[in-house]
């Protein structure tokens, strides 16, 4: 029943966009929308390696959240194993935060 209803969710949803949807195709409405601005050079121009490193530091950062809060869940059960747990994935952030910093990654030039 689940997929029988998503099934006919999704044909509906398709069915009233083309029913709803425009009509005419002008240049103005196939023009891709980034904030009201033109677009400006090609989709192939290359972007510096220092936003993909800035995006990789976020994605860590993620990670250690989701590392603590089960660790936090769980303290009561064993605290000095979770606890030196905890110092020794702190440490290795530590050591990847200060490599980071020698690098200049967060320095916007």
């Amino acid at each position: 029943m689940m997929f029988l209803a998503a099934g006919l969710i999704g044909a509906l949803a398709l069915i009233a966009g083309g029913l709803l949807g425009p009509k005419k195709a002008s240049e103005a409405k196939l023009a891709a929308y980034e904030s009201g601005n033109p677009a400006i050079g090609t989709a192939r121009e290359r972007f510096p390696v220092h936003f993909y490193l800035v995006a990789m530091m976020f994605i860590i950062f993620d990670i250690e959240a989701a590392f603590f809060y089960p660790l936090a869940i769980k303290f009561k059960a064993a605290p000095q194993f979770l606890f030196v747990q905890a110092i020794i994935f702190v440490i290795i952030l530590a050591v990847g935060y200060f490599y980071i910093l020698k690098k200049g990654v967060l320095n916007w030039k």
